[in-house]
């Protein structure tokens, strides 16, 4: 097995990883030629675009898995779309708090999860994957409030409307808005979109000391991990693929 790890800002991160990977996870770099003393000595591709070089890696087999590492994003999941042959991309956050309560978070983007159809499949995925995880798959649908709060205002009707009809529809807990009870009875967190899903990944990881491990993409026949490239240590991306892989 070789996982490929992209390097674009801050390679630097990415060497730590595969330095502190050597000899547990066969990792290959994909990055511009300006990087190459960087990775001299590594396991690495040097390509003028190569963010497009780790998805035709991916594809072709080359390589067993995939991470972005510090490549950009929008470059990088525009590729991965293109070349898979969807219209948009589904990932499944793993996270864990300042207390290392561990849970998957879907939707994390905020063109994601906005129907309930595709709330549904989201959880279906991350209720799959939850073991690799080593979380439950226990899962909570969140909605903009409480059932009490019915009539306050029209989206926060949707909302719990929405969230109900998923738990219905698939045997989940609607944990109404109270993510600070769900996290500690479920391993997967359904946000009511993509743009609160989101901003709960920010807050948990930029503001209130958590960490994102990872967000494999759930909607393609391969293993692609999406990652920050604020990060300074993908490791956790490194074992996510590899559990993915050996599932």
């Amino acid at each position: 097995m070789v996982i490929g790890i992209g390097a674009g800002t801050n390679p630097e991160s990415v060497r730590a990883t595969m330095e502190r990977c050597s000899g547990a996870i066969p990792l290959r770099c994909f990055t511009h030629p300006d990087n190459r003393d960087t990775f001299s000595g590594f396991d690495a591709v040097y390509e003028p675009v190569p963010e497009e070089a780790l998805v035709q890696a991916l594809f072709s087999g080359d390589i067993d898995a995939a991470i972005r590492g510090s490549l950009p994003s929008s470059s990088t999941l525009s590729a991965l779309k293109r070349v898979a042959g969807v219209s948009r991309l589904e990932r499944v956050a793993f996270l864990e708090t300042a207390e290392g309560i561990r849970f998957l978070l879907a939707p994390v983007g905020v063109d994601e999860g906005w129907t309930v159809d595709e709330k549904i499949s989201l959880l279906v995925q991350a209720r799959r994957m939850a073991p690799a995880f080593g979380v439950t798959d226990r899962a909570a649908v969140l909605s903009g409030g409480r059932l009490g709060d019915l009539g306050r205002h029209p989206v926060v009707d949707r909302t719990i409307a929405d969230a109900e009809l998923v738990a219905a529809r698939t045997g989940c807990d609607h944990a109404e808005i109270l993510i600070e009870n769900a996290v500690r009875s479920h391993g997967v967190i359904i946000a009511p979109d993509g743009i609160s899903g989101n901003l709960i990944f920010r807050t948990l990881c930029l503001l209130g000391g958590g960490i994102a491990h990872g967000a494999p993409v759930v909607n393609i026949d391969r293993i692609f991990v999406d990652t920050s490239r604020a990060s300074s240590d993908y490791s956790n991306s490194v074992f996510i693929a590899n559990s993915l892989f050996k599932k």
